[in-house]
């Protein structure tokens, strides 16, 4: 059964580490298939590439605390275009992904629907 009292600033902030717990597992899920680290160490990403990962796992981290620091308004907006932006981080990664990051994927835009209705549905409390 699901805690009914849980306030939704929690909830979204929750709803965010796990996705980037998601976003990290799935990273490291992939270590042991043969050939990663080879394949890995052979990339050459340019610094702007480098920047662009850097971005869009931030983006997560960012959420998490101000998801429980923002007035409502405030709050529904950045969670709309958080998600937007880390949904097309997670897209960009599929059209050469095997199986389990399709799953990760699916599990990730999972938490980004809960967020999404959370915050355009739930009055956020504005008092800190």
């Amino acid at each position: 059964m699901l805690k009914s009292n849980i306030k939704p600033q929690e909830l979204v902030s929750t709803l965010w580490i796990f996705i980037l717990f998601n976003m990290i597992l799935r990273d490291l899920h992939e270590f042991p298939t043969e050939g990663y680290v080879e394949e890995m160490m052979s990339l050459r990403l340019s610094e702007e590439v480098m920047l662009f990962y850097a971005f869009i796992v931030e983006i997560p981290i960012l959420m998490i605390v101000l998801s429980r620091i923002l007035n409502h308004k405030a709050n529904k907006w950045a969670n709309v275009i958080a998600v937007l932006v880390s949904s097309l981080g997670i897209l960009y990664t599929l059209p050469s992904g095997d199986l389990d990051e399709i799953f990760f994927a699916l599990i990730n835009s999972a938490a980004f629907f809960i967020i999404l209705r959370t915050v355009w549905k739930v009055p956020f409390n504005d008092t800190l």
